[in-house]
């Protein structure tokens, strides 16, 4: 499958980057190039993550640590749309004014 990044991902990055840096500069760099393979895995097998309604429609989520990936799979490709801390309100960051268009 095709992989999408939104624009939203390289700016939640930079902030979870800089979050864990203020502790520990070396783990930040490991954690968001962790995130990063992440987002290959999901590419290579979308649909074994969980459909999660309760966030927004066709939204899955997979984990890693304290954080989420949210994304979408539309035809042929996996559209990675947030990363954020698991204990952030999901279903906010997919408002229509909190996504960009598919256009």
């Amino acid at each position: 499958m095709r992989l999408e990044l939104a624009r939203f991902i390289e700016s939640d990055l930079a902030a979870i980057g800089d979050y864990i840096a203020a502790d520990n500069p070396r783990r930040a760099l490991s954690f968001i190039q962790e995130i990063r393979e992440q987002f290959a895995k999901i590419g290579q097998h979308p649909l074994i993550f969980q459909l999660r309604p309760e966030i927004g429609q066709d939204v899955r989520l997979a984990a890693w640590g304290h954080y989420v990936i949210l994304f979408h799979v539309v035809g042929e490709t996996v559209r990675i749309e947030r990363v954020a801390h698991g204990s952030r309100n999901l279903a906010a960051l997919f408002k229509p004014e909190s996504r960009e268009d598919n256009a």
